[in-house]
């Protein structure tokens, strides 16, 4: 959910996702085809920070080592194309061309769609467990028992219950997404592309950063930004689905220190759940009849189409994922 996530290519987190993103990015587009919907839109995508980050010199690397189209902007470039931001006079920045951003629900639902006119049953509303029977699976529910040669597990934030195997490297974070409405210049709002901000705050001259990120404004929900991994561990069975005063006082500090026109009317908020890794990567692998997913620790739905094919290449083809994000990289599993 969320109404839109951020897709981009020159990716600050590994150049090695490059390659998949691309083809996630060829995926969506074949969908918005086949179904004749909407679903990703393209405003090119502005990632801004000190140069002494991971944020600009990562997506930097990525561009550089893949050939992606970009431009390097200085601060006062920054300032001159884009004034709603406050940033330093050292910071330094990336337009990476190919970025946007998709409609999940859209997304979610077109997909289901698509795989019903394709012959899968979809069942909700199961709580469901598993074992392993022989060679093959049985998965458990309150309708029945399902046998089959193979499962495939993707269950978010409840992958710890489902493969406890995988349950000492993975934690549930509650993550809290904000919509406001700008005091002012909303129209120059809505023409920022997908953005990501890589803050500095400086405590007794020990600098501490922070990615924050944020959309085009749209007239329907207003201005959406999050903050990136500052929220609480968390029982996904329990999480305060909420926004509390204090998240609403995270936000809304970033925004008077870096975004002052964007500090109006809290118009929407909503709480999600991040799967997280150690080192922030996937985990994507397959251990006998049982191929999964996990751990996308905050930056996995762009991928989602790229990582359904490879998950069905798993299962049926012997495909292996790429080494950096197979599990046998964790220690021990």
């Amino acid at each position: 959910g969320g109404l839109s996530r951020i897709i981009r290519l020159s990716y600050y987190e590994h150049p090695d996702y490059v390659p998949l993103l691309r083809h996630a990015w060829d995926l969506w587009r074949e969908l918005e085809r086949d179904s004749g919907e909407s679903l990703l839109a393209q405003t090119g995508g502005l990632y801004m920070g000190p140069r002494e980050g991971q944020l600009v010199p990562g997506a930097l690397l990525s561009a550089r080592t893949h050939g992606l189209a970009h431009e390097e902007l200085d601060a006062l470039d920054i300032r001159r194309r884009h004034p709603l931001f406050r940033i330093d006079d050292d910071w330094i920045a990336i337009r990476d061309e190919q970025a946007g951003w998709l409609a999940p629900e859209r997304c979610i639902e077109t997909h289901l769609r698509l795989s019903e006119r394709h012959g899968v049953v979809l069942r909700f509303g199961e709580p469901a467990t598993w074992s392993r029977d022989g060679g093959g699976v049985v998965v458990t529910s309150a309708s029945g028992s399902y046998r089959a040669q193979h499962l495939v597990l993707s269950a978010g934030a409840w992958m710890p219950e489902l493969l406890p195997e995988l349950a000492p490297h993975l934690w549930i974070e509650r993550n809290v997404l904000f919509w406001f409405e700008p005091q002012d210049h909303v129209e120059e709002f809505a023409r920022l592309p997908v953005w990501i901000m890589e803050d500095v705050v400086r405590h007794e001259s020990v600098p501490a950063y922070r990615m924050y990120y944020g959309f085009p404004y749209d007239a329907a929900h207003g201005f959406k930004l999050a903050g990136l991994h500052w929220g609480d561990r968390v029982d996904p069975n329990a999480v305060d689905r909420e926004a509390r005063p204090i998240d609403e006082e995270r936000i809304r500090s970033f925004i008077r220190r870096r975004i002052p026109a964007a500090d109006g009317e809290r118009r929407l908020a909503k709480v999600c759940m991040y799967t997280n890794s150690p080192d922030g990567h996937f985990i994507i692998d397959r251990d006998g009849p049982v191929t999964y997913a996990s751990a996308c620790s905050g930056h996995g739905f762009k991928f989602a189409s790229a990582i359904g094919e490879l998950l069905a290449e798993l299962t049926l083809d012997d495909a292996s994922a790429p080494a950096f994000l197979r599990a046998r990289r964790l220690s021990p599993v």
